[in-house]
């Protein structure tokens, strides 16, 4: 922390402009060293323009713009400059090395966002929301981002961990303080009620995320089927690419085909997965078993069935198979279907000819309720959501600890864990092997 590091914040390539980040004690003094211009007597978030020099040859390097911010208002919450220079790997690499020898030290991956959360200017779940917005590749992972950099977490967790605390602090008065005639004496059926209205809350802010955790994440939806019954068809209208091979022939997909695909708000991870049948050839065989393994991690089966013909032993089997499972179920071929009312409800469509509107209906309407939780504030990451779930574990054993009638001194142990697990979640309580493990995902520069 007491070093001034560098790095390019700018993809390495060809282009019109490259940025170099400097932050540290040392940051203006160190381009000073470099630029035509005197940065120690220039105000803070103040761009200058000028020349980086090399100064062995005293020749200019660069024409640039130099941004500089001053502690403790920079996105690090130190001295911070940036250098504009011209795109181009050798120029950048250039001016970054004259950096590094007048004193800097590279930076790790994601050492700036992680030298602002050390200084307090983000907590923990605004420094994951940075990597969020980079790495999203859609409105909806953006929007979502964007409320974690405002700080959306932190909003929402601040009334549960308050009333957390206010029950802590009832608690602990009563215990160190029980002559006070002012002081409540807090019993199980003053405090039981207390605790259902937490769980209540914090139950509907785990389902919330887990909504979110869809939207962010996609859904794994598995097509599958009988052989020769349009799967990979179905596949490749809804990528609307030749992706998987389509013969006459049955048991043409042997191995898992994948595609993704962006509709009302969610990614649908599409597999095509090889037709499930007996086969005697021992290839098609493996692939009937990586088809039985995606069912059982898919969140979502596209159970296709042959619209045109009656339901057979393999049609049933599947349709065992898959009962416990979150799915659709697609007659294809629906223009060899004379009378739609013969075959239990389901979604018509014709992949072979493109008309899969109906399906793609049916998509949107299953998850326009996820893409609802999108303006609201919400967790957005597994370890958020895995440490609410502990806190609310830990609430969940106090609570039952107070039907029960165990001492309130003995509750107050299941309060303060889960107390510290919601501070977790904001990074208020931290180990530092966690939080070098989450930087060093961030790309360098950032």
């Amino acid at each position: 922390m007491n070093d001034t590091i560098a790095a390019i914040a700018t993809p390495l390539a060809d282009g019109a402009i490259s940025i170099i980040r400097i932050s540290g004690e040392h940051a203006i003094s160190i381009v000073n060293t470099l630029f035509t211009k005197n940065l120690e007597q220039c105000e803070a978030n103040t761009i200058h323009y000028g020349y980086i020099m090399n100064p062995d040859t005293q020749e200019p390097v660069d024409e640039v713009l130099v941004s500089l911010f001053r502690a403790p208002k920079s996105f690090t919450a130190e001295d911070t400059v940036e250098i504009n220079c011209h795109g181009g790997p050798y120029v950048t690499k250039t001016i970054l090395t004259l950096l590094l020898s007048k004193g800097a030290r590279m930076a790790r991956a994601g050492e700036f966002t992680q030298r602002a959360f050390l200084h307090g200017r983000i907590d923990l779940t605004q420094a994951e929301a940075v990597m969020d917005l980079i790495k999203a590749n859609d409105k909806a992972k953006a929007r979502m981002a964007i409320n974690g950099i405002r700080g959306s977490v932190a909003k929402l967790l601040e009334p549960l961990i308050n009333e957390l605390l206010d029950m802590i602090a009832n608690i602990e008065v009563n215990i160190d303080y029980p002559e006070y005639d002012d002081v409540e004496q807090i019993r199980s059926d003053i405090l039981l009620p207390k605790v259902n209205d937490w769980l209540t809350r914090i139950d509907d802010m785990i389902k919330k995320a887990e909504s979110g955790a869809i939207m962010k994440e996609g859904i794994q939806t598995a097509i599958i089927g009988k052989p020769n019954v349009g799967k990979s068809s179905l596949l490749n209208a809804m990528l609307e690419e030749e992706k998987a091979i389509v013969t006459d022939v049955a048991g043409t997909t042997r191995d898992i085909v994948e595609g993704s695909i962006y509709l009302a708000g969610v990614t649908l991870h599409l597999i095509d997965t090889a037709g499930i049948r007996d086969s005697e050839d021992v290839i098609e065989q493996i692939g009937i078993e990586k088809s039985k393994a995606a069912i059982e991690q898919a969140q979502l089966i596209l159970l296709v069935l042959d619209g045109g013909n009656p339901l057979d032993d393999n049609d049933r089997e599947l349709l065992e198979m898959t009962s416990d499972k979150d799915r659709l179920i697609v007659y294809n071929k629906c223009d060899l279907i004379k009378k739609r009312s013969q075959h239990e409800k389901g979604i018509f469509i014709s992949a072979k000819n493109q008309d899969i509107d109906e399906l793609l209906q049916a998509l949107k309407k299953r998850y326009e309720q996820h893409t609802a939780v999108l303006s609201e504030p919400m967790l957005n990451n597994e370890r958020q959501i895995g440490l609410i779930k502990m806190a609310r574990s830990h609430m969940a054993s106090a609570q039952q600890a107070l039907l029960d009638g165990i001492q309130i001194d003995l509750v107050e142990i299941d309060m303060q864990a889960a107390y510290q697990s919601l501070k977790e979640i904001l990074g208020e309580y931290h180990r530092d092997d966690l939080l070098d493990t989450l930087f060093a995902n961030f790309c360098l520069g950032k």
